[in-house]
């Protein structure tokens, strides 16, 4: 039965805090891949709205290019509306039946469980694998299994407020994706 780990975001932009969580699930857990699953409408945040849907899928590809163990899983791109994980762990246990999945998340999301849409189905649907992120807590009644990951402080929001103030963002994100924001100008490049 394959082992799939499913890493969700807006991946606005992708970085390589995202790579850091994906590979050390995959080594961990040893798993078979972890899929990328960028988020069409999250419902706990907004995206940026300068950024096109393609243009996100551009620089994930970008990110994960070389490692085969890494792909990228469209389906919440696909769909239109808020991007509710037990709607998406539905159509994936459907589609795969023979998969065993496992929900990799951060510590600010474990804090976030309870509040997320029909959470005791989803429990059912999916095994939860958490991170540590700093100044969160592991702290939940729900079932997870936690991966130690090496403390690497960086996230999308950080990335592009750099970039807006023409600020440094190198070795926190992949160069062809620092190419890639330069040469369509996002984020107030």
């Amino acid at each position: 039965m394959p082992k799939v780990g499913i890493l969700g975001g807006t991946f606005d932009p992708p970085h390589y805090g995202h790579l850091l969580i994906a590979n050390e699930v995959l080594s961990k857990l040893n798993l078979d891949e972890v899929w990328f699953m960028p988020n069409q409408e999250p419902p706990h945040k907004k995206k940026s709205e300068s950024v096109e849907n393609q243009e996100r899928l551009q620089m994930l590809e970008l990110s994960i290019k070389g490692n085969k163990a890494f792909k990228i899983e469209k389906g919440e791109l696909e769909r239109t509306g808020p991007s509710f994980t037990v709607e998406t762990m539905r159509i994936l246990n459907e589609q795969y039946p023979h998969h065993q999945f496992y929900f990799i998340i951060g510590a600010d999301m474990i804090e976030y469980l309870p509040n997320w849409h029909k959470i005791d189905e989803l429990i059912e649907l999916v095994q939860f694998v958490g991170v540590e992120r700093p100044q969160y807590s592991l702290q939940t009644d729900y079932p997870i299994t936690y991966v130690d990951v090496p403390a690497f402080d960086v996230s999308s929001s950080m990335i592009r407020e750099r970039v807006s103030q023409g600020m440094t963002v190198r070795y926190l994100l992949p160069d062809s994706v620092i190419d890639f924001i330069r040469e369509n100008h996002l984020y107030g490049t």
